[in-house]
């Protein structure tokens, strides 16, 4: 307000009132705005007399200096730590990329395919369900004698914030079919069995049966143990998956502690964007439930509902 006093009285201290009596009252929204106008606030006539006096580093008439906008190259750095900072949440906490490096997938996932995998939901206590697609670690050397490859220090900084994936960890991608609990079985060619229940397979690689006819593990009948799943490639004759690591440490099963997550939907290339759904194949009735699956779906709510507590209060209070 002092500014806005001073700029409305610039240019009129000692104005004669021509053709008015010299005792004749200025208007009153004058007063409002100009109180040195009256002897007690004042005490004088000249131009400074009752200013509220400039702020520091402003101009001669009283108006403030505008401040100078940091330029775009010092804020740069600024905003690369910012979104270094947020990537590396992400990567952490809620979605990761990771490359599929085989044909064990066909065709559901290709050579070279970029998959983004939620890991968020097992932070809520859900479990891998039947016929997701997963990432997990390697559970006991399923990938001995497979080559690492080198990455370069900019692959190294890419995977580190989560936009590549990582080179050192030895991570595979295969379908979920069964989990603690189920009996899978394989006779013959197939179809696969869960808990005596035939599964209908359209995701089997064009040409592969559902079951492998060998003696090194693609007949079975297992049982499978609780906190474990059984995965296998929809590629199925050309995926080194549960069936034939039956002779490590977990008897071919994946620890669930050992899952990173959720393959959800692939991101790369463009023109193989798409989401990674359940086959309908694993809703049949009478296949089982687990109650992991109500965890899964109410994660996300009960997500919601808390970051919309702050914002409910927040607009009660204005």
């Amino acid at each position: 307000m002092g500014d806005a006093a001073v700029g409305a009285r610039s240019g009129r201290e000692g104005e004669e009132h021509r053709g008015r009596p010299a005792d004749a009252a200025c208007p009153a929204a004058d007063d409002s705005v100009t109180s040195g106008e009256h002897p007690s606030a004042g005490g004088g006539d000249g131009p400074g007399d009752g200013q509220p006096p400039t702020e520091q580093g402003g101009s001669g008439d009283g108006t403030p200096r505008a401040k100078q906008p940091r330029s775009f190259w010092k804020e740069l750095p600024i905003l690369i730590g910012i979104a270094l900072v947020l990537a590396l949440l992400i990567k952490t906490f809620l979605v990761q990329a990771f490359s599929i490096p085989s044909d064990s997938m066909q065709n559901t996932l290709q050579q070279g395919d970029r998959v983004l995998v939620d890991k968020l939901t097992p932070w809520f206590g859900s479990e891998p369900e039947r016929g997701e697609v997963v990432v997990f670690h390697d559970p006991d050397n399923w990938l001995a004698g497979e080559p690492t490859p080198d990455p370069n220090p900019l692959q190294k900084v890419l995977s580190w914030i989560g936009l590549m994936p990582s080179a050192e960890e030895k991570d595979l991608i295969k379908r979920v079919v069964g989990v603690g609990g189920d009996t899978i079985e394989c006779k013959g060619t197939g179809p696969l069995k869960v808990n005596g229940k035939a599964l209908n397979e359209p995701y089997v690689y064009p040409g592969n049966t559902p079951c492998s006819q060998d003696d090194q593990g693609g007949q079975f009948k297992v049982k499978v143990p609780e906190g474990h799943i059984w995965v296998m490639g929809d590629h199925r004759q050309n995926s080194r998956d549960s069936r034939y690591n039956q002779a490590d440490s977990n008897d071919g099963f994946v620890p669930v502690d050992k899952v990173v997550g959720r393959a959800v939907v692939i991101a790369w290339p463009v023109n193989r964007w798409t989401n990674l759904p359940v086959p309908d194949t694993f809703d049949q009735p009478g296949l089982g439930s687990s109650s992991s699956a109500a965890a899964l779906s109410a994660a996300p709510q009960g997500l919601a509902l808390v970051g919309a507590v702050p914002l409910v209060l927040w607009r009660r209070r204005r």
